[in-house]
């Protein structure tokens, strides 16, 4: 409200209440012979002001006048000190206006200097040498990419493709590969940290080529997955996991019977539900999920995918009640999950592969110490210190095991 506005209103108020106490006036001199006098309802603001009769003290014109009067400078006072604190209000929002500027500068100046020590940084050197590169669409066509299909919503947005400009190929000099020596040198190269991003680079170099191939546009999707976990930068993994799932969606479309596509769509789900609130992050749970079952189905012997489950009924069985309500309005039922049934999952990962990994020991640990059973807790511990630190993902969960491993000593 501007403050010429306010003015007026008080003005306004003060010549109303002057004309009702001129009238109060009159009409006690009209009806002297009245012994006594009620106020009028309407001069009560609430409880703030006592409500009061003045039968004993209003017999003269003298005393309604006194009386009257105090009362308008009871509501003149409040008046005034409702004007201060607007215009205190308005005082804090002009310097927020000023500041919030100020503080966006700040913020945009942080962040680029957190992305320029990223692209320097030795994990992405590659990604340096090809600066005009950095990212690259699943696909060359934009539009076809952000289609959404089998009935899944696609979170790749123009803005998000505007914001990562991108070329044709990495290389300008590209070697023919057959798709079978392709896919091989790209499962070769991704055996180690280091050769993933060239993994994923060797295969963008190919898209228009093999783009309708499954076995290729699997290991693609497969390759932003690994671009998400190499990546420092939000938004850059904001990015990567978009369009692994667009690609994703178009794979088991393709190919529904591929345990391989429906593996990768469920893993890409669940990077993008890391940027989604608690109801997309339900929604992509329960997409993750059912996905990872049709997976299973396909490949039974793949130690990956119970791992992936187990991570997921632990998960559950941690869930909070406000988040199992949410599940339950969404999808009818409220998933389930005991620690128990996590457990029995990382213990098939290791009947299948005997030291899978040690984020595998870490969980098989992580269970021991909820069921109370801390004498297994501590040899899946010190199982998982004897395995070499390969990715982050190792480094992270030797942090984890060294910490559960004092806990449990004490």
């Amino acid at each position: 409200m501007p403050h010429s506005t306010n003015k007026e209103l008080i003005l306004g108020i003060m010549v109303g209440t002057t004309g009702i106490s001129l009238l109060l006036l009159w009409y006690h001199k009209v009806r002297k012979s009245r012994k006594t006098l009620n106020l009028p309802k309407f001069l009560s603001l609430g409880s703030k002001f006592d409500s009061m009769t003045f039968q004993d003290e209003m017999y003269n014109g003298q005393g309604t006048a006194a009386i009257f009067q105090g009362r308008q400078l009871q509501i003149l006072e409040k008046l005034n000190e409702l004007l201060t604190n607007m215009e205190e209000l308005k005082e804090e929002i002009r310097v927020l206006k000023e500041t919030i500027p100020k503080l966006e500068e700040y913020i945009q100046g942080e962040l680029g200097g957190k992305i320029t020590v990223h692209k320097i940084s030795p994990q992405h050197r590659a990604r340096k040498r090809r600066l005009t590169a950095v990212q690259s669409s699943a696909t060359s066509n934009s539009s076809e990419e952000a289609e959404s299909e089998g009935g899944y919503i696609t979170a790749n947005t123009d803005t998000e493709e505007q914001s990562f400009p991108v070329s044709k190929a990495f290389n300008t000099h590209i070697e023919e590969l057959n798709l079978d020596v392709l896919l091989q040198k790209a499962d070769n190269l991704r055996m180690n940290e280091c050769g993933k991003m060239e993994s994923f680079e060797l295969l963008c170099d190919h898209k228009e080529k093999f783009r309708d191939e499954i076995e290729f546009t699997w290991r693609l999707t497969r390759a932003y997955g690994d671009m998400y976990e190499l990546s420092t930068n939000a938004q850059e993994k904001k990015h990567f996991a978009n369009i692994g799932k667009t690609l994703g969606e178009r794979a088991i479309t393709r190919a529904p019977t591929n345990g391989h596509c429906h593996l990768w769509y469920a893993v890409l789900c669940g990077y993008v539900s890391e940027f989604e609130g608690l109801q997309n992050k339900i929604n992509y749970g329960h997409r993750f999920k059912e996905h990872l079952d049709k997976a299973i189905q396909f490949l039974p012997e793949e130690p990956f995918l119970y791992y992936l489950k187990g991570r997921y009924c632990y998960t559950v069985s941690k869930l909070s009640w406000i988040e199992k309500k949410m599940a339950a309005t969404l999808f009818g039922k409220i998933p389930s999950s005991t620690v128990e049934e996590a457990l029995q999952n990382f213990l098939k990962v290791e009947e299948l592969h005997p030291g899978f990994s040690k984020s595998n020991y870490l969980y098989l640990a992580k269970c021991y110490i909820d069921l109370e059973q801390a004498d297994n807790a501590v040899k899946f511990c010190n199982l998982a210190v004897l395995l070499p630190c390969v990715t982050k993902e190792d480094k992270d969960a030797q942090k984890e095991v060294k910490k559960i491993s004092t806990s449990l000593k004490r």
